[in-house]
């Protein structure tokens, strides 16, 4: 154990050459590294070489985690519909009680609630689920990402993920969802709705994309203008019909309960 604890900055760590932690006998032409070398965070002073073999077995372990997510979860018995969405957003807002409510009507269906874990809006989607199920017959799900100035999930998070990447955070979210909610954010919420939304373009997920608010009907009418309706079209019409925009929460709270009805009789069927 060569570090500055547990048995002692000078604590020996013998070998066959009797070399110890502290660098006192280490073998000739060998470079001592300050501790400061290996701390969290810091990059590992690796050579061309010792870097091809790190990045192989880097891209060898997300094969394997690819092959392992490619296999779908067991089937959950409730339906599971993911909200993004402001981390920014206060608890007096209009947008925070309308994020609250549609949780709570979503869990009065039966509804598991899922979120980044965070304060906001996602905060606001987790107190719903609380609020909607007193006897907890559902889940407020949280998948949360180390942030420094995020230090711990929203109180109203039962269940909790914790990733160390958005890489692996972002996959977590697909491969249990159901369905997709969007209402208003900022540059994460669009990368998290852009990801739904190309993964369906390219017929990775297949489930619903309902996105909420003039922030997002305006977003779709800019690619439209500016992908698609150019003399040279980057994407085709039927993408912007993927996510389905609507103006309020009421319009999705009708939209999901006709997509939770068509989920549960296919679930007994």
């Amino acid at each position: 154990m060569i570090n500055g604890t547990g048995k002692g900055a000078g604590a020996r760590s013998e070998d066959g050459d009797g070399a110890l932690a502290d660098g006192s006998g280490c073998l000739e032409g060998c470079e001592v590294l300050p501790m400061s070398s290996f701390a969290p965070g810091s990059p590992l002073p690796l050579d061309g070489a010792s870097y091809q073999v790190v990045q192989d077995a880097v891209l060898g372990l997300w094969d394997v985690v690819n092959r392992l997510t490619s296999l779908p979860p067991p089937r959950s018995d409730r339906y599971r519909v993911t909200i993004f969405g402001s981390a920014r957003m206060e608890r007096e807002t209009p947008l925070y009680q309308g994020v609250c409510n549609l949780a709570r009507e979503l869990t009065l269906l039966g509804c598991d609630i899922v979120t980044g874990g965070g304060p906001g809006l996602m905060q606001a989607a987790n107190e719903g689920s609380i609020l909607g199920d007193p006897d907890d017959r559902t889940q407020s799900i949280g998948i949360r990402v180390h942030l420094d100035f995020e230090q711990a999930a929203n109180p109203f998070v039962e269940q909790v993920y914790q990733h160390r990447t958005f890489f692996t955070r972002l996959h977590h979210f697909m491969w249990i969802s159901d369905a997709f909610v969007v209402v208003p954010g900022g540059i994460g919420t669009c990368l998290e709705m852009f990801m739904v939304w190309q993964l369906l373009q390219v017929k990775e997920l297949d489930k619903p994309l309902i996105l909420i608010g003039q922030m997002w009907k305006d977003l779709v009418e800019w690619a439209d203008c500016y992908m698609q309706d150019t003399p040279y079209p980057m994407i085709k019409p039927s993408d912007l019909r993927i996510p389905c925009c609507v103006a309020n929460f009421d319009e999705a709270i009708v939209l999901l309960t006709k997509m939770h009805q068509r989920w549960y009789e296919e679930l007994k069927a």
